[in-house]
């Protein structure tokens, strides 16, 4: 029985040797293996600004400094540097006078409070969390209608702190800003729209707000495009603005200047407006009879050109001055308006100079002068002054010598009232030989109108463009 102990005894004894010895030869593997992977990872472990021991609101102190006081409170203003990548332009509203514009807007400044240890001068990246809990630049759009700060998946914030109290502050934003825009050479224009930052409450003696690299400060994607505009080029500028009530404030510019494509408004609005002229002068060789013809031609370019119009100025705001796009569209239709006045005075004198030959054919010789049926002459448009004397030789009945001479002085009156319708019937003629010939009228509107039309494109053309 004492030799059966004693076998146990020492097969426990030599179980927990060999455990002993795996241990020791597991940690002898493991020395080797950091010892070969070099010094990296060790020194790595040793910066405390990476352990998951400590808590960011204890690094960086965040509860032994009041954050609500900008820093170096009652001291220098506080240097805050701004750049901006603007990341699309998306949309410009000649209606609403307006811009869309997405950006990436990023802030630079030296806290102090912020200040940790380092041994390896590693910076600290948090997301938007801890932008609650610290100061940061109170930065606005000035003139800004809308804007917001992305937030998919989360808000679109970055913060980064280095170990000596340096601060970058980025956040992606859409901000849709007025712009003031002059339409006085629409469509052919050049618009120049600024996106202003501004501090809302600290005033130049708290915080300087400036360019950090200049020019350079601003980039952009070169794939920005828009439909209607070419954006020619981008640049920035900062001054001073005043506030009656608060003071000065550093306030910066975002300047962009636009170049609008003329190409589509040729083919939706010149091109038509210049088509509709044209059109109305086929009626110029339309014969002057066919009155359902020529006149709903007339109409027709009328209601178009109205139809024009209305649709340009419908897209347009309601200015109160005449942009280029009006000179042309009105002066268009006062083409095509004149050519339906001038049918409708050829057609007047033709109406009048009808009726008036009508009535010159039906109205007989006013007095006949007691001559004889046979011998009596009717006085039209081929009488003249010789076939008056030629009356002397007409022959009469006899007669005493008071009747001779009472009939003698009633040829006279009668022959002088003759000659009086004559002469005005001849001067009547005359006024109406143009008249007569109204395909003359047409005749010269077909120079005139398209000569002048050419006329006012070249000093249109070279004015504008």
């Amino acid at each position: 029985m004492s030799g059966f102990i004693k076998a146990v005894f020492l097969l426990l004894c030599a179980s927990v040797c060999g455990q002993c010895g795996k241990m020791k030869h597991n940690l002898r593997r493991t020395s080797e293996q950091h010892h070969k992977h070099g010094t990296s990872l060790f020194k790595k472990m040793l910066d405390e600004t990476k352990t998951h021991q400590v808590k960011s609101d204890h690094l960086l102190r965040v509860d032994d400094h009041d954050f609500t006081m900008r820093p170096a409170f009652a001291g220098p203003a506080v240097p805050v540097g701004v750049d901006v990548q603007v990341e699309s332009l998306d949309s410009i509203s000649e209606v609403d006078m307006d811009f869309t514009m997405t950006l990436y807007l990023r802030h630079y400044w030296k806290d102090e409070r912020l200040s940790f240890p380092s041994k390896t001068n590693k910076s600290m990246t948090f997301d938007g969390r801890l932008v609650k809990k610290i100061w940061v630049p109170d930065v606005f759009f000035v003139h800004s209608k809308r804007s917001f700060i992305h937030d998919t998946t989360t808000e679109n914030i970055m913060i980064r702190v280095y170990p000596d109290g340096h601060v970058l502050y980025s956040l992606r934003v859409t901000v849709t800003s007025a712009c003031n825009m002059d339409f006085s050479r629409f469509p052919l224009d050049t618009q120049t729209c600024t996106l202003e930052l501004e501090s809302y409450a600290y005033t130049d003696e708290d915080l300087m707000l400036y360019w950090k690299s200049g020019d350079e400060s601003l980039s952009t994607d070169d794939k920005i495009s828009l439909s209607q505009f070419l954006i020619q080029k981008f640049h920035t500028t900062s001054r001073l603005a005043f506030y009656s009530s608060t003071g000065w404030y550093n306030r910066l510019y975002i300047n962009f200047t636009l170049r609008r494509h003329i190409f589509f408004f040729l083919l939706q609005t010149y091109f038509p407006a210049t088509l509709m002229v044209m059109l109305s002068w086929v009626s110029f060789w339309i014969d002057r009879r066919a009155v359902p013809a020529r006149v709903s031609l007339g109409i027709t370019t009328v209601l178009t050109m109205s139809t024009i119009i209305t649709g340009v100025n419908a897209s347009m705001p309601r200015v109160s001055y005449i942009k280029a796009v009006d000179i042309y569209l009105w002066v268009s239709f006062v083409f095509v308006f004149l050519s339906v006045l001038e049918y409708a005075a050829i057609n007047y004198l033709t109406t009048v100079y009808d009726g008036t030959d009508r009535k010159s054919k039906e109205k007989p010789l006013p007095c006949t002068c007691d001559i004889s049926h046979a011998r009596t002459m009717i006085l039209d448009e081929a009488y003249s002054k010789p076939d008056s004397n030629g009356l002397a030789g007409y022959t009469q009945a006899p007669v005493s010598s008071e009747e001779a001479a009472d009939k003698q002085d009633h040829m006279v009156v009668c022959l002088s009232l003759a000659n009086e319708a004559t002469g005005a019937k001849k001067k009547t003629l005359r006024g109406f030989r143009i008249i007569q010939n109204t395909h003359v009228i047409d005749a010269y509107s077909r120079m005139i109108f398209p000569g002048a039309f050419i006329f006012f494109n070249l000093i249109y053309w070279s004015v504008y463009c």
